[in-house]
């Protein structure tokens, strides 16, 4: 019986994975605590969305949205226009909306 011996240098380390930039805002957290949650009414469809019952959070959105024919929810984020003044001209810019 033949036997192959394979030599790996004791000094080489396999390469380490890239590490992924931190690409979480704050910003987008904050909007996720904001969104209000929706079951799409009865004939809506992504196409033309129609909004029914609201839900208290998003895990009873799920729940409730699994257990309808469609399946659909909608989250929905308010934001008001707005504009800002910067280095005496005026920028239009978005502001979220608290409940």
């Amino acid at each position: 019986m033949a036997t192959a011996a394979v030599s790996v240098p004791r000094n080489e380390h396999p390469p380490a994975p890239a590490a992924e930039p931190n690409r979480r805002r704050k910003r987008g957290h904050e909007e996720d605590q904001q969104a209000r949650y929706f079951l799409a009414k009865e004939g809506s469809s992504p196409e033309k969305p129609e909004l029914g019952a609201e839900a208290a959070n998003e895990g009873e959105a799920l729940i409730k949205a699994f257990q309808t024919k469609s399946g659909l929810l909608y989250a929905v984020v308010v934001y008001k226009a707005e504009a800002e003044i910067q280095g005496g001209s005026p920028t239009l810019v978005k502001r979220l909306v608290h409940k």
